[in-house]
């Protein structure tokens, strides 16, 4: 049904560079045209459980869904006299204007679609629409001009935040069809949504899948060897359990150095003018994303293919796969020996210890882990000749399932990137759904929108924006 759409049977000039040609019962209209007010939003005080209301944050934006979750509800005082204009109704639009970052400019719109009360936060604005308009045509035509960049030109960007000029943004010139029209688009474009999104989340569970076979033969390789007949001892760590009776014990801080990332200026930062500056997200990666502009610090220099963990949130183990030395930021550290063979081995010793840690470790906020934990840390270490042919074979176990991960990622990349381009055919008029829409079963419809929708789904989640509300 998808493969078998066609343009419309007439077009006009919109006279829009950016859109071209429309179909020639399409009005074009200011985006202003299809909202009743623009509010901004408020961040009130702490909950005191009189004025308690849920406030929508920038974090809350569902960017796959294009709708608010309230999976992780935040709380605030918000007294009477505040809350007029700025009490949330389901349907109405929610606009990014402060915040955004250096993958995801701000400018973001989401649907608050719940019946809860509450307000949006001081980064967002609320967006009530007008008559004759359709809530998720409107948000799905906000999220092509936002893949557009048409969102872009109205930014007014400030030191770490950038601001989105709401009025310049909203006097952007679209094409809207009429009301019954919009309609049939979000029946068509959810039942679309949702059967793409069926197939990325089949994908992520094969991903999933292969990396706990690829980290279970990695523990069983770094804890037993690859000899199953060799003697064993009890090694006296728990994680550990038994080890080959010929192998050692050794803390990290026995066999190698560990060195802290330093904490560089982020108003330093760039994105492409500068020194490599690695941080977490730069895990495993081969560019970085961000660069820094200032001098080189020798203490902080790490080479391609060093081991490094990162020390906040999720404790992660990898390396630096870049091909130039880089410079390693704060909350980060380098685990480093004198040997290649001792580095790639604790690559994947360290990957069990850590995730112990991680699981113990209780915090309120983020948690943090120390250096001085990463010292204490036990493994297991081969003598020399076996260590040389087990980091032969994690090497190759690393290089097998990496292969099949990498083309199953890329499979799901170039289905959101299909996704992406469906909608903006579909909102632009470039393609007519009517038929397609009306011949939709009602049963699938609600099946494949349930599927598109999940407010439960963490993949959902993303960290690749500035949220720091509240703090302005």
């Amino acid at each position: 049904m998808i493969t078998d759409l066609k343009p419309y049977a007439e077009y006009k000039e919109s006279g829009l560079p950016w859109l071209g040609q429309v179909p020639g019962h399409w009005e074009v209209r200011r985006l202003r045209a299809s909202i009743t007010d623009c509010v901004n939003g408020i961040w009130g005080a702490d909950p005191n459980g009189k004025d308690d209301l849920i406030c929508v944050r920038v974090a809350d934006f569902d960017r796959v869904s294009l709708r608010a979750s309230l999976r992780k509800k935040t709380v605030r005082a918000i007294p009477l006299s505040a809350r007029s204009r700025r009490l949330l109704k389901r349907g109405d639009l929610l606009l990014e204007k402060s915040g955004g970052g250096e993958l995801q400019p701000v400018g973001a719109v989401v649907a608050f679609d719940h019946d809860k009360p509450a307000v949006c936060s001081n980064f967002v604005a609320r967006m009530p629409l007008a008559a004759g308009y359709d809530t998720f045509y409107v948000n799905y035509l906000h999220s092509t001009l936002y893949a557009y960049r048409i969102n872009v030109r109205s930014i007014k960007q400030t030191t770490g935040i950038q601001n989105l000029d709401g009025k310049a943004y909203l006097a952007e010139s679209v094409a809207f069809p009429p009301p019954d029209e919009q309609a049939a688009i979000v029946r068509f474009l959810d039942w679309a949504n949702g059967r793409l999104e069926r197939a990325i989340r089949a994908k992520r569970k094969v991903i999933a899948l292969l990396n706990e076979q690829k980290q279970a033969i990695i523990h069983r390789a770094v804890t037993r060897g690859l000899d199953p007949s060799v003697p064993l001892k009890d090694s006296g760590v728990p994680w550990l359990g038994e080890i080959p009776e010929h192998w050692e014990v050794r803390k990290v801080r026995e066999i190698a150095q560990v060195i802290n990332g330093y904490p560089f200026d982020s108003r330093r930062f760039s994105l492409d003018r500068g020194h490599p500056l690695i941080r977490i997200r730069d895990l495993n990666k081969s560019a970085t994303a961000a660069r820094y502009q200032g001098v080189f610090v020798e203490a902080a220099r790490i080479r391609p293919g060093e081991v490094l963990i990162g020390m906040d949130g999720d404790f992660n183990v990898g390396t630096w796969e870049g091909d130039e030395d880089a410079l390693l930021n704060q909350r980060m550290c380098c685990v480093r020996s004198a040997s290649t063979a001792i580095d790639e081995y604790l690559r994947d010793a360290l990957v069990r210890p850590l995730k112990e840690i991680n699981d113990l470790t209780y915090a309120t906020t983020v948690k943090h882990l120390a250096s001085s934990q990463v010292e204490r840390i036990q493994v297991a270490v081969p003598p020399s000749p076996e260590l040389d042919s087990l980091v032969r074979f994690l090497r190759e176990q690393r290089r097998a399932f990496g292969q099949g991960i990498s083309r199953l990622e890329r499979e799901i990349t170039l289905l959101r990137e299909y996704r992406t381009r469906l909608v903006a055919d579909v909102v632009t008029g470039k393609l007519d759904v009517r038929a397609a829409a009306a011949a939709l079963p009602d049963e699938a419809l609600l099946d494949d929108v349930a599927v598109s929708c999940d407010p439960d789904d963490d993949a959902h989640d993303t960290d690749d924006f500035t949220d720091t509300e509240g703090e302005a």
